[in-house]
């Protein structure tokens, strides 16, 4: 894959909302740009753990044996839900003395199903030499991204009129169904 191809896939990726996009936009939401950019590192680190792995290792038994990308695809389903779960129950008033933390959207990130998409169709399927380049440019383009998706959220909170506390909980949790129905349902419609 050529180098801007690359980066155009990586992007629109990234820029489609999702359970890592989620927390990303409610943080900013909750705390602010300052306080939110440590999440971009669990973000990254959770991409990273799936990413090189999976394309230098597990590819080719990931292709062998298609149960096991159902698994992995049904455990990210069930992930998403319980986020959404905890969203949707949470407290107004705990909101802000609970934080998002980066070990959220560590795990959250892991089990997105984005990170499949990209160490399996887009990443190229090189040796871990050679895709240090590329893993380089996904690393800029993913803190690029996700620093967009935290001052979406920070926006939202600005805005002049007063946002209810619970609303972009319940937004985000309704997000994070949806998308857990959408790979839930794509798994189940492999099997057939």
């Amino acid at each position: 894959m050529q180098p801007l191809p690359f980066a155009l896939a990586i992007l629109l990726l990234l820029a489609t909302p999702g359970p890592t996009n989620t927390l990303l936009w409610l943080s900013g939401a909750a705390a602010g740009m300052r306080r939110s950019l440590p999440l971009l590192a669990g973000e990254l680190g959770g991409y990273l753990t799936v990413i090189v792995p999976v394309t230098v290792l597990a590819a080719p038994l990931i292709s062998a044996h298609p149960a096991v990308g159902l698994l992995l695809k049904l455990a990210a389903a069930g992930w998403i839900l319980f986020m959404a779960h905890a969203l949707w129950t949470m407290k107004a008033q705990g909101a802000s003395d609970r934080p998002i933390a980066p070990g959220q959207v560590f795990v959250t990130t892991l089990l997105n199903p984005k990170a499949l998409i990209i160490a399996l169709v887009i990443m190229p399927q090189v040796g871990l030499q050679a895709m240090l380049p590329w893993l380089l440019g996904f690393a800029m383009l993913t803190l690029g991204a996700g620093s967009l998706w935290i001052a979406a959220g920070t926006l939202l909170a600005r805005l002049p009129r007063p946002v209810a506390p619970r609303l972009p909980r319940r937004i985000a949790a309704v997000c994070l169904v949806a998308f857990s129905f959408g790979i839930a349902g794509s798994a189940l419609a492999s099997m057939i």
